[in-house]
């Protein structure tokens, strides 16, 4: 078998900090920052594996691959491949699991202390010269309260919210959780029905995947059973929480507060909803970076190049 050309379309997804090299090792590999969808069919033309975090590919894209021989995807999520026609076609889709987990974890903790303590709406007190002008030392105009003994509703308790609700006992949280297969499937957390949990949970932290059983899960009448004081996260898929309802919700006071690291277009639209949030201390808003450490990373490439090991070569 002669040396295998290996596409990379979206390789700036990786970023310029973390060596390609064990995956440039066993072919020709061609990087591309980043695709447009029109792109596609060209860049993909006579590669045999072709790499891919967020690029979608359909069954156009995948009959212009004339060689392609595998299917990798950068990331755990596989909603942007066509699976079905890949599978018709004899084309194995690979993604790579587990190699996030402390990353997401850690940034969604990151979310919840800050969202606790109200750190966005303190920092610009200091920051906007109203602490300077003030008189009181210890400012305590917005309540917070400590994380010991509240709730922490996660919904999709994987490998990922296990770990996070591992972080969250460590602070004395109680932790419950909401099987979007329908299946509980935890002998050591509580499982509720979604509305049970929406309604009890001081925090909701969301670490599902997107598919039928969740797109649209969370709209603005399962955000109404919510106490005034809960605090929503999204760390797992944009589109699981409708996200025009989650503003409203915000901006209507029906929730205190919101974390989000997904949205269902991203970069996320000037006309987003998100940028419509009247009191912008109330969300934090991040640039899908909650798998991006430099560790993750680096495991991701290790893991890619594993991947095309086993299954092309």
């Amino acid at each position: 078998m002669g040396k295998i050309k290996i596409v990379f379309l979206d390789a700036a997804s990786i970023g310029d900090d973390v060596s390609l090299d064990s995956i440039a090792s066993l072919g020709e590999l061609v990087t591309y920052p980043f695709t447009k969808p029109e792109e596609v069919f060209e860049r993909v033309t006579d590669c045999d594996v072709l790499i891919i975090n967020k690029i979608q590919i359909g069954k156009e894209q995948i009959d212009a691959a004339k060689n392609l021989k595998l299917i990798c995807i950068a990331a755990t999520g596989t909603n942007n491949v066509d699976l079905v026609y890949a599978e018709s076609k004899g084309i194995p889709v690979k993604n790579v699991a587990g190699y996030s987990t402390e990353s997401v974890s850690q940034v969604t903790m990151a979310m919840i202390l800050s969202l606790a303590c109200h750190i966005g709406y303190y920092d610009n007190l200091v920051k906007s010269g109203e602490y300077s002008r003030g008189n009181v030392v210890s400012d305590v105009s917005r309540y917070w309260g400590e994380l010991k003994g509240q709730r922490l509703g996660i919904v999709g308790l994987g490998t990922i919210g296990s770990r996070v609700a591992q972080l969250a006992e460590c602070f004395g949280m109680e932790v419950c959780y909401y099987s979007t297969s329908g299946k509980p499937h935890s002998d050591k957390y509580n499982h509720l029905p979604l509305n049970e949990l929406l309604a009890t949970s001081d925090f909701i932290s969301v670490h599902a995947p997107l598919n039928e059983n969740t797109k649209n899960l969370i709209t603005y009448d399962k955000l109404a059973l919510c106490k005034k004081t809960a605090k929503v996260i999204n760390i797992g898929r944009g589109g699981i929480i409708n996200e025009e309802d989650l503003v409203k919700a915000l901006n209507d006071n029906v929730i205190e507060g919101i974390g989000i690291d997904v949205f269902s277009k991203e970069p996320i639209p000037e006309s987003s909803p998100y940028l419509k949030i009247k009191d912008k201390t109330k969300a934090l808003l991040l640039p899908h970076i909650g798998w991006t450490s430099k560790e993750a990373r680096i495991l991701l490439v290790k893991k890619i190049a594993e991947n095309i090991k086993s299954t092309a070569l």
